[in-house]
């Protein structure tokens, strides 16, 4: 396989990501896919889903998990709605990304992340030794399946994601780095991080973004690739620099409205082959 492969964070049904058909107008090889709907998540439509993939000549990097009820309109909401710190979903929310795992499997994909949440940086909190358990209980499944769990970065610092990683403790734990949310939370100056958890790093997102002016106690705000403050060359740079080979998948929210797609995404990803060329 070739060295930075280009990908889409892409959808079936779930509404969050580019569509498989402009995905494959892009021509791009490769896809993290958003795990589809609780009653698509079967043998026959992973089956179905796999032929259609095979026509369109890409394959799955990453299967991503998602929940109900998750809301990103501000930063104490994402702190009280977002991945398996909450309290209240937390055993419902492992069920399913056990779930999204076993589909995973169906699918012959060999990683799955998700957005943890904020994780309480006190070890003395009750919150953190639940959240580092449950941690341990999924990698322990995908392990199962002979994968291994990816966690997104942004709501933490690079140093606070490392300590978190080494209580775990869990050899099929890594992470798939996006540096736009290490900017739009305020947690840290991406390339710097990439540097320090750069021998975890197994998936990447090509995001970018612009600082808010309080940094941490406001969004920052997602801007079209190379329009923002990660430095998509600077990042790439690191990427070779701490070994990384694998596929570079651009994530945008944006509408699903496959020409706009195609045009924004298309420029994101005619940025990255001419940096790839560049850097080589």
């Amino acid at each position: 396989m070739d060295q930075w492969p280009l990908g889409v964070f892409a959808s079936i049904d779930a509404g969050l990501g580019v569509r498989l058909e402009v995905a494959h107008d892009l021509g791009v090889p490769t896809i993290q896919l958003h795990a589809p709907h609780q009653h698509t998540r079967t043998k026959p439509q992973a089956e179905r889903f796999l032929e259609q993939l095979e026509k369109l000549g890409i394959r799955i990097s990453v299967v991503f998990g998602g929940f109900e009820g998750e809301s990103y309109a501000d930063i104490p909401t994402v702190v009280e709605t977002v991945g398996l710190v909450p309290p209240a979903t937390r055993a419902a929310r492992l069920k399913e990304m056990q779930e999204i795992s076993d589909f995973a499997r169906l699918l012959g994909v060999s990683a799955v992340g998700l957005h943890i949440g904020f994780v309480p940086h006190d070890h003395a909190d009750p919150l953190h030794a639940a959240v580092v358990r449950v941690a341990r209980q999924l990698c322990d499944h995908c392990k199962s399946n002979g994968q291994n769990l990816h966690l997104e970065t942004g709501q933490e610092s690079a140093d606070t994601l490392l300590d978190f990683l080494h209580e775990v403790g869990r050899d099929n734990l890594f992470v798939n780095f996006d540096p736009a949310n290490m900017i739009l939370y305020g947690s840290g100056e991406p390339i710097e991080a990439l540097r320090k958890v750069g021998r975890y790093v197994r998936s990447v997102h090509c995001k970018d973004a612009k600082w808010a002016a309080r940094p941490g106690k406001e969004w920052g705000r997602e801007v079209p690739l190379g329009e923002g403050d990660v430095g998509m060359e600077d990042f790439l740079r690191t990427l070779k620099e701490i070994g990384y080979t694998g596929p570079l998948t651009i994530e945008r929210e944006i509408p699903q409205e496959p020409e706009r797609q195609k045009e924004e995404i298309g420029r994101g990803l005619r940025l990255l082959n001419d940096l790839k060329a560049k850097i080589g």
